[in-house]
């Protein structure tokens, strides 16, 4: 026996576990490390780097393994505790950043014990497939989680896994415009890699830990039962960690949820055709809709974001309230009248389009799989009514939308005019293209301001407060705007984007001032252009996100009109709505998919 190495004895395979495909026979990287194997061939020397040893072990790592054996075993050492970490944190993470903290990480997942036990029990090639479906499989679960997350801090409501995906071409057009092409580039190149990574990482991890359970099969089945035991009195018990249980399921529920989510996305679709079917003015001949509204210019706008935060929170409503008094002053002094209430938006933090299309369609538009099959279909939408009666030019002012919409003709509107259709020779201010007093100015230089035209009925998107706030235009003198590269100007005077996300404080601040903008630019307007014949319905589509939310879980937006003609509001008088721009706290509350029908009832024929 050479002096460098030790005796040691062949295990009895009955006995110890070991298998004859080599689980345990194999090289062990912290059983041999410290043992420079290669010298008991012949001692300093006796081999060439890289082959293996006489003993029919590997060197390992280019030959670094046997030059550093002490080195080796505590790298070693290292990454199995790294992959039992990474694993555990797997296992465990939320899917919610407002869950994340430490006590989430000190819980016994039933699933780790379990699957542990399932390899264990295993014969090896089965055992050996497992350990890298799993691995991959709690890997994309991983990812998954941070999607939620990501979709929890910006939608409020997980990831959907069937109908979401379109939704990520969104965020990246929206790195684009908030931070450029290269921060675009480099921000989707981080992510791509860190989940490719994080697939590979755990599969690795889970094998690793795998083959070391192995290794130590008496000492893995025993802590396994321990743990079992540990599991089932701790659930039992109802045992927690402050608030948290320190026996967990959570993914076997998070994955159970998901299923529940599919199938309820599929039953979803056969209750949306049964709902879309029913329309109360299908058969209504066209003479006798919206019959109280003949002659009259009505538009219809939705102020990106306007939520009912924006009122009520501490925070925000002191200097909100006084520019909606101000604003009804502006507008009274004019000789406008006005009338508020609230609506239920179907959706929070973004989805514009799914509140738009509730509003104008009369139904709930919740997710991407009912806009779908809305925008197919030949629902009859509150702009498409207004087109029947052949008593109106209908267009849109969309300055949100920079590339083809072919939803556009679903809403039966004549013309569109989209950002690049405004004249703006200006910035953009990060995601929006076109701050919201040139998208004024431009719908009456367009369309209001022409002579010995039609009445017209116009959607009008404000985009100014879209997310991020930053940087946020200005009002300036509705002489000055020009071309709109007045706003070149405005825009360096702005915040930074970048800086201002850093601080949930500064964000709530810059959503303040952007809401402000987008009703006096719109309040303005009505104050100069504005005169017997308009009419102006204006309401938030969403609230924000919920970093400017701070907890408030509400979905209410506020809706206003405006009318010069009392007959107009008259119309309305027995909906409950409070007097100006403000609705009480108390004003009726209607989800917003009723909108559509009680709006054209009010106008319809009277009794």
């Amino acid at each position: 026996m050479s002096p460098f190495t030790r005796s040691r004895p062949q295990p009895d395979s009955a006995e110890s576990g070991t298998e004859p495909d080599g689980d345990a026979t194999g090289p062990d990287p912290v059983r041999d490390a410290d043992v420079p194997r290669g010298a008991a061939a012949g001692g300093e020397g006796s081999g060439a780097a890289g082959e293996p040893d006489p003993d029919g072990g590997r060197p390992g790592w280019f030959g670094w393994r046997r030059r550093h054996p002490r080195a080796a075993h505590r790298v070693s050492l290292a990454v199995t505790v790294l992959a039992g970490l990474l694993v555990l944190v797997a296992l465990l993470l939320p899917n919610r950043i407002e869950r994340l903290e430490f006590t989430s990480f000190l819980r016994i997942p039933a699933e780790g014990v379990l699957l542990a036990g399932l390899l264990l029990a295993l014969p090896p090639r089965p055992r050996r497939i497992t350990a890298v479906v799993t691995g991959m499989l709690l890997g994309l679960l991983t990812v998954l989680k941070f999607l939620d997350m990501g979709f929890h801090q910006v939608l409020a409501r997980p990831f959907d896994l069937v109908l979401d995906w379109i939704l990520l071409d969104d965020a990246t057009d929206f790195l684009r415009e908030s931070f450029g092409r290269t921060g675009q580039v480099l921000a989707v190149t981080a992510v791509v890699v860190l989940f490719v990574a994080l697939v590979v990482l755990t599969t690795l991890a889970v094998v690793r830990l795998t083959n070391l359970m192995v290794r130590h099969r008496h000492t893995a089945g025993r802590t396994v039962l321990v743990l079992g035991t540990a599991w089932m009195t701790c659930m039992t018990l109802g045992l927690q960690i402050g608030t948290v249980p320190i026996a967990t399921k959570g993914n076997a529920d998070f994955v159970g949820n998901r299923v529940e989510q599919v199938r309820a996305g599929l039953r979803d679709a056969r209750v949306f055709r049964e709902q879309a079917a029913v329309d109360a003015f299908a058969k209504t001949p066209p003479d006798r809709l919206l019959t109280g509204l003949r002659g009259k210019d009505v538009l219809f706008t939705f102020i990106e974001s306007y939520g009912r935060v924006a009122i009520d929170d501490p925070a925000m409503a002191a200097q909100t309230d006084a520019v909606l008094r101000e604003s009804t002053a502006g507008l009274k002094s004019a000789g406008f009248a006005s009338r508020s209430g609230w609506l239920r938006s179907p959706v929070t933090g973004a989805g514009s389009w799914l509140a738009h299309s509730t509003f104008l369609s009369g139904l709930w538009i919740k997710n991407q799989q009912r806009y779908r099959s809305l925008t197919t279909s030949d629902r009859m939408t509150l702009t498409k009514y207004f087109g029947k009666t052949g008593a109106w030019r209908t267009v849109g002012i969309v300055p949100g939308v920079r590339r083809a919409w072919p939803e556009g003709k679903f809403f039966g509107l004549d013309h569109i005019y989209d950002s690049e259709h405004l004249g703006y020779h200006g910035p953009y201010f990060s995601w929006t293209p076109v701050p919201d007093q040139f998208s004024m100015e431009a719908f009456q230089r367009l369309e209001h301001g022409k002579k010995d035209r039609e009445p017209i009925m116009a959607e009008i998107i404000l985009a100014s407060s879209h997310n991020p706030w930053s940087p946020v235009a200005h009002m300036i003198d509705w002489e000055d705007l020009g071309d709109g590269s007045v706003f070149h100007r405005i825009k360096k005077e702005g915040t930074d984007p970048k800086e201002v996300w850093k601080d949930p404080e500064k964000v709530r601040a810059e959503y303040r001032k952007a809401i402000e903008y987008s009703i006096r630019s719109l309040t303005e307007w009505m104050q100069r252009y504005g005169d017997e014949d308009t009419v102006l319905v204006f309401l938030g589509d969403h609230q924000p996100v919920p970093t400017v939310l701070a907890g408030d879980t509400g979905r209410d937006v506020p809706i206003s009109i405006v009318a010069k003609d009392s007959k107009v509001l008259d119309r309305v008088a027995d909906w409950g709505w409070t007097d100006g721009l403000k609705p009480a706290a108390d004003a009726p509350r209607w989800g917003m998919d009723k909108f559509r029908d009680r709006f054209m009832t009010a106008y319809g024929p009277q009794p």
